[in-house]
């Protein structure tokens, strides 16, 4: 019995011993797991992103959308009124849309061909780029009144540097990236390329480069953000590519490129820009709109009336919603609360509005002719990329 009592002793004061030994370690991990111990490093993952000099600071190094949570207005534009903008290219108007009633409220005449009606860096103009009339007509969101026209050669689509010194105008048959100043538009310095069309982009997590479609060469460009220079290029291995609109993933790493010809997305590794690979999305893949919460994509594939829905941790499609008696979903954006997706309806002379919970339809718009970069404003963030609303 006395044998018994000691053995048993010997093994609890075992058992202590070795509690004592490795409670500090487990301790520490238990505390780093509720984030109660100060003295705890921050993950290597979260350390501060040093961004292009000027450029306001990314607010979350897994999620360059952290700034668009739902409704999250910025002081600029929360008194604005809610309104969707769609430029008619043929039709050479904008009509505007309340969001609330599904109601066109006004129709604005503009120059020739109005592509993309874009938010400028500093959230209180919208631009409408007039291609072939060869001018940007300002609408002041606040009023929903149209300025007086700037003259810019080939604005088929525009752009902002993240730090807000320039506007970047994709000239897309002068073949030339054109930055401006983003109030005044006057040019700052042409920057000629040899690829043609050159047509969206997306910024880096940094906002130290920026990646570039060519439509009508099937071309990809890689371009230093702060020497204005165009530092890498690469044809995309598919036969006829079409390259349109440009995602980056939310933690950065990727970069989405939609093809209408390839039908589906490339995704490219913006920081190496090795050869990219696809992912089939739909006939006509044309648009992307990140989701308020940034874990999904909505990619409107323009050849077959159909959303398909992306999953960003997943890294596959998940969804695909088909727009009831078909339709030409092309460019858009998402409301400042998330609950819809606005895109236009190309070849049909119409907007719609999806549900991005279920993916139904809320109602089919008839607008302008060959309607095309639409404009959902406000929306959620600090600052505008550009395009129909690249906000950070």
């Amino acid at each position: 019995m006395h044998r018994h009592l000691v053995k048993s002793a010997l093994v609890v004061g075992a058992a202590l011993a070795c509690l004592a030994a490795c409670g500090t370690q487990d301790g520490e991990r238990t505390s780093e797991a509720h984030g109660t111990k100060a003295a705890v490093p921050a993950p290597r993952e979260k350390k501060p992103v040093e961004g292009l000099p000027g450029m306001p600071p990314v607010l979350d190094p897994q999620d360059v959308y952290a700034a668009d949570r739902p409704n999250k207005l910025s002081p600029v534009v929360k008194d604005f009124p809610s309104r969707v903008y769609v430029p008619n290219t043929e039709s050479d108007t904008v009509s505007v849309i309340d969001p609330k009633t599904y109601k066109i409220i006004e129709t604005i005449p503009v120059g020739r061909q109005p592509q993309h009606v874009v938010p400028s860096w500093d959230l209180k103009t919208l631009w409408v780029n007039n291609n072939r009339g060869h001018t940007l007509t300002p609408i002041d969101p606040k009023t929903g009144k149209a300025g007086k026209e700037v003259e810019v050669h080939d604005p088929y689509n525009l752009y902002f540097t993240p730090h807000g010194k320039y506007a970047v105008v994709m000239a897309s048959l002068d073949r030339e990236l054109v930055f401006r100043d983003p109030h005044t538009m006057e040019r700052k310095k042409t920057v000629p390329v040899s690829c043609y069309g050159v047509n969206h982009a997306d910024f880096s997590l940094d906002g130290r480069y920026f990646i570039v479609s060519c439509e009508f060469s099937g071309e990809l460009l890689k371009v230093d953000t702060e020497k204005m220079k165009v530092v890498g290029q690469q044809r995309l291995p598919f036969e006829g590519a079409m390259p349109q609109d440009v995602k980056v993933s939310p933690d950065g790493k990727k970069f989405y490129i939609a093809d209408m010809m390839a039908h589906g997305m490339w995704v490219l590794d913006g920081d190496k820009f090795t050869e990219p690979t696809l992912l089939p999305t739909g006939k006509g893949c044309h648009g992307l709109y990140v989701s308020r919460d940034s874990r999904e994509m909505y990619v409107s594939n323009r050849g077959e009336g159909t959303i398909s829905v992306f999953d960003f941790t997943r890294g596959k499609l998940t969804k695909k919603w088909r727009l009831p008696d078909g339709g030409s979903p092309d460019m858009g954006g998402v409301s400042a609360d998330g609950k819809v997706l606005w895109l236009s309806g190309r070849y049909d002379a119409e907007v719609y509005a999806i549900d991005t919970r279920t993916g139904t339809q809320l109602a089919r718009i008839p607008v302008g002719s060959g309607p095309h970069g639409l404009a959902v404003y406000p929306q959620p963030g600090r600052y505008s990329l550009g395009h129909t609303g690249i906000f950070r």
